[in-house]
């Protein structure tokens, strides 16, 4: 019988995952931990960092026979769970992150429940193609991208002129 190997939601120790990617991959376990670079501002200077975009997770592909090999790493905490069922994130989830990321867009996280927005789908710049729905936060227009599997959302800023309506 071979192991079927899914992306599980490992959550980890505070500001720990960039460690516990880093020995996962040592191990030879296949990591994605999503990294955003933002400009942080202190009282003398300015500085890029990059931090993680969901704090606390990563993402680790193995199967299910081998997760308690994967929590041996100093700083992992648990899997994440849903109903006593092990978060599983399918592969197109992934795909959307990292194209997001890679498109070097200012991305937000948000936790709360966010009400469905209308369907839209992108006509230009980095995410042009991208189909899903949009909301107005602040009097500004996002685009979000639903990771049901953390129970997170990605909202990213588009211009209104860079959207069309989908009729249902």
């Amino acid at each position: 019988m071979t192991e079927k190997y899914n992306w599980y939601v490992m959550y980890t120790a505070p500001r720990a995952e960039k460690k516990v990617a880093q020995r996962l991959k040592e191990k030879g376990t296949e990591v994605y931990l999503p990294i955003i670079e933002e400009l942080r501002q202190w009282s003398d200077r300015k500085k890029k960092v990059q931090r993680p975009l969901f704090n606390g997770y990563l993402f680790v592909y193995t199967s299910k026979e081998r997760l308690w090999e994967a929590l041996q790493i100093s700083g992992a905490v648990k899997f994440i769970n849903f109903s006593g069922e092990h978060a599983v994130v399918h592969q197109n989830e992934i795909d959307t992150i990292q194209r997001i990321i890679e498109t070097g867009v200012a991305v937000e996280v948000d936790t709360d429940d966010i009400d469905t927005g209308e369907q839209v789908k992108i006509l230009g710049g980095a995410l042009q193609g991208f189909q899903g729905e949009c909301i107005q936060k602040s009097n500004q227009d996002y685009f979000i991208i639903r990771i049901p599997s953390i129970n997170q959302s990605m909202l990213v800023k588009v211009s209104r002129k860079f959207l069309e309506v989908i009729k249902q």
